[in-house]
């Protein structure tokens, strides 16, 4: 009698366990591996966010134009930031785990599947000798039409070339290289692939095909079998091996979605995607970036700007002002450290379009698009005893504006945009994303900024079938915001052909 009263005790804790686990509800978990550090997220089916945690690691700068990081640190901040977060999910049930990451690093790995040496970083600037060395083997208009964009040295396979250069030794150990979220992958469940939109950004990605281009890699001598597989970015990459689950508080054997890029990533969080072409993003953060969708690979035929493959089977195109809100804070920093960015705006609210005359050129860190020069430097011109702080505060917001106009010129021949998604710290400033709105003459729609974590749980959800398809998905989280109207003024029109003039003029006399 007593075995039988145990054996339904236990039946009945079996059936309570089974009652208590049907209200469990199911989250997905996003992670972004960024370059300050790593962020992640537990989304549930319905967009709320139930957990997050971030977890930061040191960037190593061994030499000067050399930025590296160690894929150790990545894995021990990620596998704590994912600890963090279980232990706040009572009572939700995790389904699936999606990647993301900062785009174009190296991390060269041996037969063993052990990091070489330290990852190189995609704003590491080593590798010049390499991009002549590719540029000088394939035409730069072949490169361009190919992977859609010309030999950068940011990218990764210039540093596969400066490693088979420079460190023979360890080239010689290469089984495989992969980019860092491909790699945090490998780690959490041994499969070594990655998808479109980070591959596109390494430099040898045939765009029209979305596989390696053999040829290209044949004419660096350079062996295809170096690079993982590439599967669609919402496919299931790999399931959580039982030590790492165990360590985190996650199921053995979870989905791990291959996810995509950071910036594709972000845009997916947005809700941007080729299903409606005519809407962008601009984010004005450090750097300021216009994210574009488009359903062709076309690229610009100079390479002004990016062309990467996009999450949702299409591509973008990306244009970056490197020093956008950076141009800001320098100033701010170096002319006024106690003065607070809303005092800044309301100091440049003081002066008038086209800040009487000042011009200024935001290439305080080089320049992305549409220059690609590392070397150009930044500039105020025409300054007169009249001026005043606020002239050349709002000098610096317009001139920030007038160089993403550039880079919206040359998007906009290939990919038409009605309105852009604006995000970031600059979007805070209705003052100043209405000098964007009217200089880019294009609708701004301020949007929260929930970021590359989020869009790869969104990729995540798609990816274990929680829904359909992306799109259908992207209908959930579709964003809402405050519209801003361009407004015509024809100073902003003679400021901007002012302001076009004076890169050329800066460069001849470098």
């Amino acid at each position: 009698m007593v075995y039988q009263h145990k054996e339904i005790v236990f039946k009945i804790f079996v059936i309570g366990l089974r009652i208590w686990e049907g209200h469990l509800s199911d989250i997905v978990i996003g992670l972004d591996l960024g370059t300050g550090g790593v962020r992640v997220l537990a989304v549930d089916l319905q967009g709320g966010i139930i957990a997050q945690a971030t977890r930061s690691y040191p960037l190593l700068t061994p030499q000067p134009g050399w930025t590296e990081q160690n894929s150790e640190d990545w894995v021990e901040a990620s596998l704590q930031a994912l600890f963090d977060v279980t232990q706040q999910l009572d009572k939700h049930r995790a389904i699936a785990l999606g990647l993301s990451g900062q785009m174009h690093g190296m991390v060269p790995l041996d037969a063993e599947g052990k990091a070489i040496r330290a990852a190189i970083l995609w704003n590491d600037q080593r590798t010049g000798k390499a991009v002549a060395e590719i540029e000088a083997t394939i035409p730069r208009q072949e490169l361009i039409q190919r992977t859609g964009n010309p030999a950068i040295t940011g990218f990764q396979l210039p540093k596969l070339l400066w490693l088979r250069t420079e460190e023979p030794q360890a080239y010689a150990r290469l089984w495989q290289i992969l980019l860092p979220k491909d790699y945090l992958g490998y780690v959490l469940t041994g499969e070594s692939v990655t998808e479109p939109s980070d591959a596109s950004g390494v430099g040898c990605l045939n765009l029209a095909h979305q596989q390696w281009d053999t040829e290209i890699l044949h004419a660096l001598n350079l062996n295809p079998a170096l690079f993982p597989p590439i599967i669609l970015s919402s496919a299931i990459a790999g399931r959580l091996k039982s030590e790492i689950a165990t360590r985190v508080g996650l199921p053995v054997g979870l989905p791990v979605v291959a996810g995509g890029g950071d910036n594709a990533a972000a845009a997916i969080a947005l809700g941007i995607s080729r299903t409606n072409l005519n809407q962008g993003s601009l984010s004005i953060g450090t750097s300021g970036v216009i994210f574009v969708p488009c359903d062709r690979p076309i690229p610009d035929s100079e390479g002004r700007v990016h062309l990467f493959c996009h999450v949702d089977g299409g591509y973008h195109l990306l244009g970056v002002t490197l020093a956008a809100g950076g141009s800001l804070r320098w100033y701010r920093d170096t002319f006024a450290p106690q003065t607070s960015y809303t005092d800044l705006m309301e100091m440049a609210e003081r002066s008038q379009p086209g800040a009487r005359g000042v011009l200024f050129l935001p290439h305080l860190s080089g320049e992305r698009s549409p220059h690609l020069d590392p070397d150009t430097r930044g500039a105020l011109v025409n300054l007169s005893l009249a001026h005043t702080p606020a002239d050349i505060t709002r000098a610096i917001l317009e001139g920030v504006a007038f160089s993403l106009r550039e880079t919206l010129e040359v998007i906009g021949a290939i990919a038409p945009v009605h309105q852009l998604l604006a995000t970031g710290g600059g979007a805070r400033s209705h003052f100043w994303l209405q000098i964007l709105a009217s200089v880019l003459q294009t609708e701004l729609m301020t949007a929260t900024e929930v970021g590359a974590a989020y869009g790869a749980a969104i990729l995540a959800m798609v990816g274990v079938g929680a829904y359909p398809n992306l799109e259908a998905a992207l209908k959930i989280f579709a964003p809402d915001g405050n519209v801003i109207q361009p407004q015509a003024n024809a100073v902003y029109e003679t400021g901007f052909k002012r302001y076009k003039l004076l890169y050329d003029t800066l460069k001849a006399v470098r």
